[in-house]
């Protein structure tokens, strides 16, 4: 057996030569690494020089193990002292400023809609009281093929930050390795007497190595992954924000639709009273067939909106089966029945603005997605560093298989490595300049997403009020349609009006009626905008459908007008 040490100076490198199957080598070590080979049986010649170098191992001035011992001692002082630095500048979380939003509407509005600062549920749909669209919500919920994508990514995200959480730790792996070799019996080593005979050479070994996270580029590289995983979550946060939001919009302007197909049913009917009063009129020779021709002009022009209004009902139900991750037509059976639409409630819960910026999931994206960004510049500057580590490796190695496992086969080899980049060509310096790069992109992005969330609260919350007022003022325009369709009407039975007087109250009314739907069907999805815009989570304690700030529907059929919107209705009647 050979054992070769390094010099007992500081910064001394060991030259040694060595003999493994039968050739030299020589290779630069620095202090500390420690080797032990084994000579071949059949190559006694150079054994002689091999025990002497053996023999070295001992200094006259101080002993070997208390040098190495001094040597581990401060290796280890440095280790600690190093430890705790990491360069690069640390995450400090943004102020986004959100504490200044108003939530209320503007004050150029006579009236504004109650809002308190009551916290509110994740589940913000069941303030409509509509239980097709809490099923809906939450079958999308468990079924949404985006919901799904936006999980897998975090799935991803994680096995990310487990990589990346592995370089900190030391790698440990074996090898087996089996050459014939023989040397050429016209060279160098021929002519010093070796043998040219063919040879079998055989090793087993471990081999570990670890890298000391001495400037924290591996812990960077950890909080970086695990911003990464943060801003995953909250993407999936934020699909699922959006997918609520759709599923409540397409269900809602489902039923306005729904709505508007029987306000063409109720002015079909009332179209095709108006002709048969025209035809009995005209067969009696009081009108004309210019009175008649109307009518049923009138009835077509009516008659043609269902087919639009049909096919765009049918788009919404689709709509509605793709966000749950069904096929085409599968809701048809559960939502072609037509419920009235749902009320707004009369309080709002919105919460307080200093809640916004952790309500809203793409405002903590942006703030994760800068985080990482921030951690990059770190990696960056410490690849400017040394990288140190630590190898070792340990085995048996023989000529004959049957001296594997003999205890004079074994071979050791530990010490420390060190790199230092020296020229690169400018990659490091700009592969810094990229990370500060995408740090600055990273933080106009959360600047700008904060900015667009204050928008969409401050505009959501006036389209609420806007709304509102519109439906009002569109209420006593139906009341006052009907008014007039009803006195032309009677005007023209009893011969005291034409009929043109009829008809322009008719479709005053068709107007009205259709103004006044899809103004509710507006202040619903007002509701939902807020929601989004608000990040969702609300409370329904202090919800009360019946008080007055809520916005009426139209009474229910009388005669042959009607418009079905929602209607409000007490808790009382509600649990009736």
């Amino acid at each position: 057996m050979i054992l070769s040490l390094n010099s007992p100076r500081a910064c001394d490198n060991l030259v040694r030569l060595d003999v493994q199957r039968g050739f030299f080598y020589m290779y630069f070590e620095p202090i500390g690494a420690v080797q032990l080979h084994s000579v071949p049986r059949n190559m006694s010649g150079f054994e002689g020089d091999f025990r002497q170098d053996a023999e070295m191992k001992s200094n006259p001035w101080e002993p070997p193990f208390s040098i190495a011992l001094r040597g581990a001692f401060g290796m280890a002082a440095c280790i600690v002292m190093l430890a705790a630095c990491s360069v690069g500048p640390n995450f400090q979380r943004p102020d986004s400023g959100l504490q200044d939003v108003k939530l209320q509407a503007r004050p150029d509005y006579p009236s504004r809609y109650p809002a308190t600062d009551s916290s509110a549920p994740a589940q913000w749909w069941t303030l409509f009281n509509d239980e097709v669209l809490t099923q809906l919500q939450k079958k999308a919920l468990s079924a949404n093929l985006d919901l799904q994508i936006a999980t897998s990514r975090i799935e991803q995200s994680r096995a990310q930050l487990g990589i990346a959480a592995a370089e900190s730790l030391p790698t440990v792996g074996a090898g087996a390795s089996y050459q014939r070799e023989a040397l050429s019996e016209h060279g160098s080593l021929a002519a010093l007497g070796a043998s040219s005979a063919p040879l079998n050479f055989y090793q087993v070994g471990v081999d570990a190595s670890w890298e000391l996270d001495l400037w924290g580029r591996a812990r960077r590289v950890q909080e970086g992954a695990a911003a990464a995983l943060e801003a995953a979550s909250y993407e999936r946060d934020a699909v699922g924000v959006t997918l609520a939001a759709e599923v409540a919009r397409s269900y809602l302007q489902l039923r306005g639709t729904q709505a508007q197909l029987d306000i063409a049913k109720q002015n079909k009917e009332i179209a095709e009273h108006a002709l048969r009063l025209a035809q009995s009129r005209e067969s009696n020779g009081i009108a004309t067939r210019f009175e008649t021709s109307t009518a049923r002009a009138q009835l077509a022009t009516i008659n043609a909106t269902v087919p639009e209004l049909m096919q765009h009902r049918n788009v919404l139900m689709n709509a509605l089966a793709l966000l749950l991750g069904e096929k085409p037509r599968a809701l048809d059976a559960q939502l072609q029945t037509m419920i009235p639409l749902p009320s707004l409630p009369a309080i709002l819960p919105v919460g307080v603005p200093s809640e916004l910026a952790r309500r809203r999931p793409d405002i903590l994206r942006a703030e994760a997605q800068l985080h990482a960004a921030t951690a990059s510049i770190g990696v960056a500057k410490a690849d400017f560093y040394p990288r140190i580590g630590l190898t070792g490796r340990v085995g048996v190695e023989a000529f004959e298989s049957s001296d594997l496992s003999s205890w004079d086969s074994r071979f050791f080899s530990v010490g420390p490595t060190i790199y230092l980049p020296i020229f690169q060509g400018g990659q490091l310096v700009q592969r810094l300049a990229l990370n500060e790069a995408r740090q600055k992109t990273a933080a106009l992005v959360y600047r700008q997403t904060v900015l667009q969330a204050w928008h969409e609260v401050d505009n959501a919350l006036d389209a609420l009020v806007a709304q509102q007022r519109q439906y009002a003022e569109l209420l006593l325009s139906y009341q006052q349609n009907k008014l007039a369709m009803q006195l032309a009407e009677r005007g023209y039975r009893e011969g005291a009006a034409d009929y043109l007087s009829v008809l322009t109250a008719q479709r005053n009314l068709l107007a009205s009626q259709t103004s006044l739907n899809t103004s509710a069907t507006n202040a619903t999805l007002t509701l939902v905008n807020l929601y989004k815009a608000l990040g969702g989570g609300w409370t329904t304690a202090e919800i009360d459908t019946a008080s007055n700030h809520a916005m009426p529907g139209l009474p229910a059929k009388t005669g042959e007008a009607k418009l079905v919107v929602a209607a409000t209705t007490s808790k009382t009647e509600a649990a009736k």
